[in-house]
């Protein structure tokens, strides 16, 4: 996963700067490119002849980090394969093989069949005594954890699922008890998407992404596949991102003569019969995000025996809920636990809610009824806003496809969904994406899989709503047509930042849905 780390590694040379993707930062500093503009970048570098070239340079980074990563490592295996990526591969191993590094090059791609930059890396290697030899499925090649291991197989271009050696060499490399550094991705990967290209993928503890930060990297599989994120950007500029990582939320503070007026009212509606529970974890998280007054419209018809757990949360009936006066000046969160009966609560809020939250039920209610996708398109010409925050299965539903499509390109899913409904929209799960109509999409990099457990994405519906309250009373930013987009963002970001903070204190179990709204709700006392 990233690295959460309040500084990042460093390192200078003739490559460029080599720094962790920190997840601990303010928002703008990493931009994400697609394999397609990798491409356009190295193309016009290439045809400026940059001294040193591309590859001297991203051999020399990938060199450097391999050395700080491994400093004790005994011995270096480096695989390369068939491209330009085992160009930088080969040309790591003759730096570390000159730094008196004891090198193994096994070369998975037939030499005389490499581009010419990487050719001549090889020539280079081997005129330096670096040991060049053929990949042997059964060598038994022994390496133990103080030991380096350079995945150098395969790079952007690579778009079908690993055969033959290649997939041979890549099960090889996952057996390695060595510290594995990937050059620019983990091989098996896809770039763009983060998706499995076959079966396997390389379980690197490093990836250094080189020229452009990679965002399958950062989503999908990526994160589990790509261990900590690196990036050199060889020392060039790299404009027209693609996307954008999720940055640190600032702090804000709140004036003396504020009062709970001043931050706004969050109306709920969830809550039916035996699912109560998710409307008091959204309305409670709400509540802990700094909402003035909180809400909650139960749909279980014994509505008053909602457990008291947070007294501050006002009960309120479906009715007084869907009074247009109330709805005017509300951010409401609908769908917590509202099974087909919050279908009933829909029209009224997709009309007047001047701010709205769709989540869980009330987003598979949007995905099967026609009426609801119109009022929705009425509410966007209308200018007012939505936030939609499905997970894969609930996204597929939305799109009319299958989860695994939704997984295998989370970023178009995200942005598709954001046009076709015209709303922000919140696409859950490793490396969330956020998109929203007309603008880049961004990838959170907090979180990991303690929020796995029941009732976290109704903590994050409120969480959410609770911050936009605020946003939205805070005088003239309620205009401000980015404020869902940059609320979303930092609801993503806490919301996993809590997660992330459940490892490094230890826990090794799940953080459960009330534990995480607590600890959410002490994120400016606890780095």
């Amino acid at each position: 996963m990233i690295a959460t780390m309040t500084a990042a590694f460093q390192t200078r040379s003739s490559a460029g700067q080599t720094v962790l993707v920190n997840a601990d930062v303010e928002p703008g500093l990493w931009p994400l490119h697609d394999a397609r503009r990798t491409r356009d970048i190295e193309n016009a570098a290439a045809a400026n002849h940059p001294r040193p070239p591309l590859m001297a340079r991203a051999g020399e980074a990938l060199a450097r980090l391999g050395k700080a990563l491994a400093p004790h490592a005994r011995r270096t295996l480096v695989l390369t394969g068939p491209g330009n990526n085992g160009g930088d591969g080969l040309v790591a191993a003759r730096l570390l093989h000159s730094a008196r590094h004891p090198v193994l090059v096994r070369l998975v791609a037939d030499p005389g069949r490499l581009p010419a930059d990487a050719a001549q890396a090889l020539r280079m290697a081997s005129s330096a005594g670096v040991d060049i030899q053929p990949f042997n499925p059964s060598e038994r090649l022994e390496f133990d954890s103080e030991d380096l291991a350079i995945d150098a197989l395969l790079g952007i271009g690579s778009c079908r699922a690993p055969q033959g050696e290649l997939a041979d060499a890549i099960s090889a490399l996952r057996q390695l008890s060595a510290t594995t550094l990937a050059a620019d991705l983990p091989s098996g990967l896809h770039p763009d998407t983060g998706a499995l290209l076959g079966d396997a993928a390389v379980h690197a503890q490093a990836t250094l992404n080189l020229l452009t930060i990679k965002p399958g990297c950062l989503t999908a599989q990526g994160r589990d596949h790509a261990g900590r994120v690196w990036w050199n950007d060889l020392g060039l500029a790299v404009p027209d991102p693609g996307a954008w990582l999720v940055g640190r939320p600032g702090h804000g503070s709140r004036p003396h003569a504020a009062h709970k007026g001043t931050f706004g009212d969050v109306w709920l509606v969830g809550g039916a019969e035996g699912m109560v529970g998710a409307l008091i974890l959204a309305s409670g998280a709400a509540l802990a995000a700094g909402a003035g007054r909180v809400f909650a419209c139960p749909l279980a018809v014994a509505q008053l025996q909602l457990p008291p757990w947070r007294p501050e949360i006002m009960l309120r009936g479906l009715a007084e809920a869907s009074q247009p006066a109330v709805l005017n000046a509300a951010t409401v969160v609908a769908g917590c636990g509202g099974a087909s009966a919050v279908g009933a609560a829909l029209p009224a809020l997709l009309e007047h809610a001047a701010r709205l939250v769709l989540d869980a039920d009330a987003l598979n209610l949007l995905a099967t009824h026609p009426s609801l996708q119109s009022a929705q398109q009425r509410r966007a010409r209308a200018g007012l806003p939505t936030v939609l925050t499905p997970h894969p299965l609930e996204a597929a539903r939305l799109l009319g496809q299958g989860r695994e499509q939704v997984q295998a390109d989370r970023l178009l899913a995200a942005r598709t969904l954001a046009e076709r409904f015209q709303a922000v929209v919140v696409l859950k799960g490793s490396g969330t994406v956020v998109a929203a109509r007309g603008q880049q999409p961004l990838i959170n990099p907090t979180g990991n899989a303690a929020l796995g457990t029941a009732g976290t994405g109704d903590v994050l519906a409120g969480w959410l709503a609770g911050l936009w309250a605020q946003a939205a009373s805070a005088g003239a930013s309620h205009a401000a047509p980015e404020e869902p987009l940059r609320s979303a963002c930092a609801a993503v970001w806490w919301h996993g930042h809590a997660a992330d903070r459940h490892l490094a204190l230890g826990h090794r179990g799940p953080l459960r849905a009330a534990d995480l709204i607590e600890s959410l709700a002490q994120r400016y006392a606890t780095p």
